[in-house]
């Protein structure tokens, strides 16, 4: 790609010196890694804003819609590398710091993950911005400023420690706060009625009212022809508020109260919402950053919308502007903004609701009832009382125009209407007020359809549709793997970092051993890389001539990191018990972060760092098996992971899994995925064919039939196979393990006491086989990185700018 930002590298060299000079007051010789590094991003994001404030004026002229990505978490990465992969000034970039004494790695290591995300459902909001910058489109981040991330993971004596993820100790270079953009927002206060000539009308007088202040984050697209931006919500106060009599007095804590009370709002990502604090500080976070999101659209929207006699035109509001609400988090969308069309613009009832269901679009991320967020009716009345109002009046009308249309169907009702049982229902908060509901994956949105929102679905069809969800390849191939890369492209061209169904090409070097050999050259690097990582990270020395098997991502029951463990334990007692058994040498990586609040997650982490203890300081097994856990799980260190990895492991419980991401970004590095048939996983068996990858286990409909029909025993399973299912289940509690920090009776009485809900006693056996065929067909290299080569070729479709262009001419009609 040609690079227009600088002309050669002697100009970058000068700009950046004087950049240097200016931010940090030193000249370059005098300036450490971590100020070289801040003005090389102030630098890049200086050309970048340039960029949008042209984007912007052309959008403007010529009406162009506004896409509003609204999430409550954005785990965007580092950037200062895909940024200049995007601008086209890697090469110029990386040449002139090696001139000046330096090197880029030297510099982007100083560089920390943002703390405004957690797991997948971040991340693909994250490769959405990227993508629609990418494809050409206006589209906008909206979420939260968190001051600390959801926490810095340590571990100790096995156990997950949360320590404060403080991201924000040395500044954030891409980021410019617009004090002058803040949106005031009222928790609390009394709704009051006015009446005057036959006209009535409600004020919300009274409550707390904070400022959400926005904190802009460039979005670079590949090209350097978009930059779009990232808007995040800090909250303020509105006018200061200091006790100087406190403070006289001593008490220095109580002298700032009013300023911590209110900026707790925006200090953690996911409050714990164990306690009521907990639960109505996370309620506040959702309510901020809609009603701040929503108070920004606005704004916009009747600046380029006035005429010359003052009056907006309302009626171009769904064709200049489209909501798209990205999981329950933000679902209050709709009815904020029927809230200010109404309250504050004046519009009727039915225009605003118009104006609402024709710009509001909305994502489920899940098939977990427990994950369709609910909120008891009498802590969300009295914290947002003009919004429950106009929720109850949403539902009020849903409920009149259901009993005309389907009077009869009270079971319908009762699933769909949004106040019921005392609580509100944001997920049906969310399909009312939404003209598109989407699943992320296609067995994901046929369990929606059939099962979670089966009733919705009966009554608005229509309003439903797949779109399987995709990954950045620039930044999660393109920048996490170079030697790949260059490989890819020394092949084929670097057309596939424009256009990721370039890499069907490499099918044409399946049968070329010089090709293939330098994949395995690749594998081996990245593979040296990540055991470098994890020797510093945790002591575990990895060999890499082992095969690299691979499970990152968040803990929970249902993605059966506990299945995987439990794999690793069979094969440590066969080990033990049979000298003459010889598993393929395999190094099992863990990664992943459980919710503080989440103790049955917690624990199998502890278990897998117990198994790790024993089976790392057993000289009779630790030549042939060793487990790491890397702690602290991010975007950072993901990109090293992926590219190292050779089996992937995509185990969740079969119709669980909503779509997953690791699962793409993997394979597109040349990992063979070990699954069932669950989320994404059934596309990539389509894709790179049975062959190409191992599945294995209960499908949908088995687990469906179990569930529906009761005949599933978990004794049974155990009582079948004593030998070694039994005497894995028997080490949770018999002390096998319990060398760092005690025995594993909760996850005992799960499987055993409450019936293994997530099936892994069942799947434990073909599992384990699957696995061992696996190793039986790593020894066999060739044909192992011809699998390799095939899923690389085949990954091209999960490229998440596949995915915009589908939202962007289905659902938000760009």
């Amino acid at each position: 790609m040609k690079n227009e930002i600088f002309k050669d590298t002697e100009q970058f060299k000068r700009e950046y010196r004087r950049m240097v000079e200016s931010e940090v007051g030193k000249g370059f010789d005098e300036a450490d890694d971590h100020e070289r590094f801040a003005a090389l991003c102030k630098l890049v994001a200086f050309r970048a804003r340039a960029i949008h404030v042209r984007n912007d004026n052309a959008i403007e002229a010529q009406r162009k819609k506004r896409v509003f990505y609204f999430s409550l978490e954005f785990l965007i990465g580092p950037l200062l590398e895909n940024y200049l992969l995007n601008l086209g000034i890697l090469d110029t970039v990386s040449e002139g710091l090696a001139e000046m004494g330096t090197s880029l790695e030297a510099v982007s290591s100083c560089e920390v993950d943002p703390g405004l995300g957690n797991g997948g459902l971040g991340r693909l909001a994250a490769c959405f911005l990227d993508s629609m910058a990418h494809e050409g489109i206006a589209g906008y981040g909206n979420g939260m400023r968190y001051r600390y991330g959801l926490f810095r993971q340590v571990i100790k004596d096995g156990r997950q420690v949360e320590e404060t993820d403080n991201w924000l100790a040395k500044g954030y270079p891409w980021e410019v706060r617009r004090p002058e953009s803040a949106v005031p927002v009222t928790f609390g206060g009394e709704v009051v009625r006015h009446e005057e000539d036959g006209r009535y009308w409600f004020t919300l007088e009274g409550g707390e009212t904070v400022n959400a202040v926005p904190y802009d984050i460039p979005v670079v697209g590949y090209g350097g022809n978009t930059v779009n931006k990232l808007r995040v919500w800090a909250a303020e106060p509105v006018e200061e508020r200091f006790d100087l009599d406190a403070f006289n007095e001593g008490a220095y804590a109580d002298a700032s109260k009013f300023r911590t009370d209110v900026e707790a709002i925006s200090t953690i990502l996911y409050p714990n919402d164990a306690g009521e604090h907990g639960r109505i500080l996370r309620l506040k976070q959702e309510y901020l950053f809609v009603a701040a999101g929503i108070g920004s659209i606005m704004r916009t929207f009747k600046r380029e919308h006035t005429g010359a006699d003052g009056t907006v035109d309302w009626a171009a509001f769904p064709e200049a502007v489209a909501i798209h609400t990205n999981d329950t988090h933000p679902a209050m969308c709709g009815a904020e903004l029927l809230r200010v069309l109404v309250d504050e613009e004046g519009l009727d009832y039915d225009t605003a609701w118009g104006i609402v269901t024709r710009s509001i679009s909305y994502t489920n991320h899940t098939v977990l009832p427990e994950a369709l967020e609910k909120w008891p009716i009498d802590v969300f009345r009295r914290l947002l009382p003009r919004i429950y109002m106009w929720i109850e009046e949403i539902d009020r009308r849903y409920r009149e125009d259901f009993m005309v249309e389907h009077g009869d169907r009270m079971d319908l009702l009762r699933d769909t209407a949004i106040l019921w049982d005392g609580q509100v229902r944001m997920a049906n908060l969310s399909i009312i007020c939404s003209h598109s509901v989407n699943g992320v994956a296609k067995i994901h949105t046929d369990i929606l359809e059939r099962e979670v929102l089966k009733d919705f679905y009966e009554l608005t069809p229509e309003k439903f549709n797949n779109k399987t969800n995709g990954i950045s390849f620039r930044r999660f191939l393109g920048n996490a793997n170079p030697s790949y890369s260059r490989l890819i492209t020394d092949a084929i061209g670097d057309g596939w970092l424009d256009d990721a169904s370039e890499l069907k090409r490499l099918e044409a070097f399946s049968a070329d051993p010089v090709f293939l050999d330098a994949m395995a050259d690749s594998k081996r690097l990245n593979k040296e890389r990540l055991a470098r990582y994890v020797r510093e990270q945790t002591g575990v020395e990895l060999d890499c001539d082992s095969v690299f098997d691979v499970q990152v991502k968040r803990f929970h029951a249902y993605k059966r990191q506990l299945l995987n463990i439990f794999k690793v334990m069979d094969v440590y007692n066969r080990i033990v018990a049979d000298p003459s058994y010889r598993p393929r040498p395999t190094s099992f990586i863990f990664s992943g972060k459980a919710a503080q609040s989440y103790t049955y997650a917690k624990e199998v982490i502890r278990l897998i760092n117990s198994v790790a203890d024993v089976v790392n300081n057993d000289p009779r097994a630790n030549e042939m098996i060793k487990v790491a856990f890397i702690p602290n799980f991010s975007v950072g260190n993901a990109e090293l992971i992926y590219p190292a990895a050779e089996i992937s492991e995509q185990i969740s419980t079969a119709g669980m899994e909503a779509s997953g991401t690791s699962n793409m970004k993997l394979m597109a590095n040349g990992a063979i995925t070990l699954g069932t048939l669950d989320g994404a996983n059934v596309e990539i068996a389509q894709l790179a064919g049975r062959e190409n990858i191992e599945i294995f286990g209960l499908e949908v409909a088995d687990v469906e039939g179990y569930k529906s029909r009761g005949d599933y025993f978990a004794w049974d399973e155990y009582n079948r196979d004593r030998d070694r299912l039994g005497r894995v289940v028997d080490e949770l509690v018999d002390g096998t393990f319990a060398r760092l920090s005690g025995d594993f009776s909760l996850i005992h009485d799960g499987l055993m006491h409450q019936n293994d809900a997530d099936f892994v006693l069942k799947d434990f056996r073909p599992y384990v086989s699957a696995w061992e065929h696996l190793g039986e067909v790593y020894g066999d290299r060739r044909r192992w990185n011809r699998m390799a080569l095939a899923n690389t070729a085949n990954s091209g479709f999960f490229s998440s700018d596949r995915t915009i262009r589908e939202y962007a001419e289905d659902i938000w009609h760009v």
